[in-house]
């Protein structure tokens, strides 16, 4: 690559002493670097920067938060089940009274619930997937990877098909529990996980099979399997106890600035 500032125009000779543009780039370039140098020093506070906490990735802080969320339920879990202690020694209420209680407690999802049960196992396709059956398109990313709306279709057909509960990873579902993907990991109950996705539910096996098989949208979502090779597994695990929800069971929402 030539250099129209070095090198003379054809049957031109150089000047002694004549002033060169180049000569200025180059000191502008050490002059840029003085700078660069001055402002790192001067941001880093004498620290390293690549290590300094206010520049973690977001994808840590999110997996820092998820596990604290996730030791959080566990501490609220046990206090509960101490209070819950405590109340039964001697809370004056009659049997019927305690009965009804505990109904509703098992409704709510907060106790535990034994019975037979399956598992349904949702997987993202390998990267390189491609079109399996002819008359189909190349995959797009997006067909690719589960999403939000796949994970919906197969809880709402378990409740469908008579689910007395459902857990979604290691969270038990309650009313308020949503269901939500951000890129290609799950956000649940504030906690973060990523594929493979199991969703377990326990219920009448058979039941709960053919509530899956009539639902439109996992009939959709089996064309994927099919053609472009996402994860599908159906499991039945004999008897089964869920854990009951631990998180905190109050709404949040938004409220105005004052």
């Amino acid at each position: 690559m030539s250099n129209s500032a070095d090198s003379p125009g054809t049957g031109s000779s150089p000047v002694r002493g004549r002033f060169r543009p180049v000569r200025v780039l180059t000191a502008a370039v050490f002059a840029l670097a003085g700078l660069i140098f001055f402002t790192s020093f001067n941001t880093a506070k004498g620290t390293d920067i690549r290590t300094d906490a206010s520049l973690l990735k977001l994808s840590d802080l999110i997996q820092e938060r998820s596990h604290e969320n996730g030791r959080l339920n566990e501490t609220n879990g046990a206090l509960r089940d101490d209070v819950e202690a405590l109340a039964e020694r001697d809370d004056g209420s009659t049997k019927a009274e305690d009965d009804k209680l505990a109904a509703l407690e098992r409704s709510a999802g907060t106790q535990k619930v034994t019975g037979e049960a399956i598992t349904v196992t949702l997987n993202d396709a390998p990267p390189d997937a491609t079109a399996k059956l002819p008359g189909y398109p190349e995959p797009q990313p997006d067909y690719l990877v589960i999403h939000q709306q796949d994970l919906q279709a197969v809880v709402n057909a378990l409740w469908q098909g008579g689910a007395k509960g459902i857990k979604v990873m290691d969270q038990r579902l309650i009313s308020t529990s949503a269901v939500r993907c951000v890129g290609n990991t799950l956000i649940l109950q504030g906690r973060v996980y990523s594929p493979p996705y199991k969703i377990t539910a326990v219920g009448d096996p058979e039941v709960l099979q053919k509530a899956l098989a009539a639902s439109p949208a996992i009939q959709n979502y089996m064309v994927y399997v099919n053609v472009y090779g996402l994860g599908w597994k159906v499991t039945e695990d004999g008897t089964v106890t869920l854990p009951g929800y631990s998180g905190t069971v109050d709404l949040q929402y938004a409220k105005p600035v004052e």
